[in-house]
Formats: structure tokens, C-alpha cells, sequence
């Protein structure tokens, strides 16, 4: 399953933004592997990011992530920098689908 997201970045944290996700640790990727995401890009434009992700099923995804302590690590991180967190609390946070190529 694909599933898009955005969030936002503060505007005065975009390089600490973008030079954290130079140094992701490897344990939380391993771990996103291992709760089942094949792929996971983020792009920005100003200050808004779109995630793109490839999972097989995004509710055990989260549920698997929400608890680890390096992912807790992780978001607290990033809460520092962000205007808008991601919300493990809603499964079906991601963005709708409008139209996609055939």
C-alpha cells in the first residue's frame, strides 16, 4: 500500500530539519524495514513536506513504531522542529488520493 503525508517543518529549523534526516539512525530504519515500509521519500517545498511511503499495511506499521524507543526519540526530535507532527494516533492520517494514472 502507498501512503502520502504532510507535515510541515518550521521555517527557522529547515536545516536542522534537513540535516537530522542526514544522520537517521540506523536502528529506526532497520525498524521501519522490519514493520514493513519497502520505501519512504520526503520532499519539501518551503516549509511543507510530502512523504511518500510503500507499506504493507500502515496500522501495524505505526503500531509497531508508535512504542520503540528510538522512534520515541525520533518524534521528540522532530517536534522540535516541525510546525505539523505526524499523528500516530490516526492509522488513516494519510493523504487522500485524487487521481492517479492508470
Amino acid at each position: 500500500m502507498r501512503i502520502a503525508l504532510h507535515t510541515k517543518v518550521r521555517a527557522d529549523r529547515v536545516a536542522a530539519y534537513e540535516a537530522a534526516h542526514r544522520e537517521v539512525p540506523k536502528e529506526l530504519t532497520d525498524a521501519i524495514s522490519a514493520a514493513g515500509a519497502t520505501s519512504w521519500t520526503i520532499w519539501r517545498s518551503g516549509t511543507d513536506l510530502f512523504h511518500v511511503l510503500d507499506c504493507e499495511d500502515y496500522g501495524r506499521l505505526l503500531a509497531e513504531l508508535e512504542k520503540l524507543p528510538v522512534n520515541v526519540a525520533w518524534q521528540a526530535r522532530m517536534a522540535e522542529l516541525l510546525d505539523v507532527v505526524h499523528d500516530y494516533g490516526d492509522q488513516e492520517a494519510g493523504l487522500p488520493v485524487v487521481w492517479e494514472l492508470p
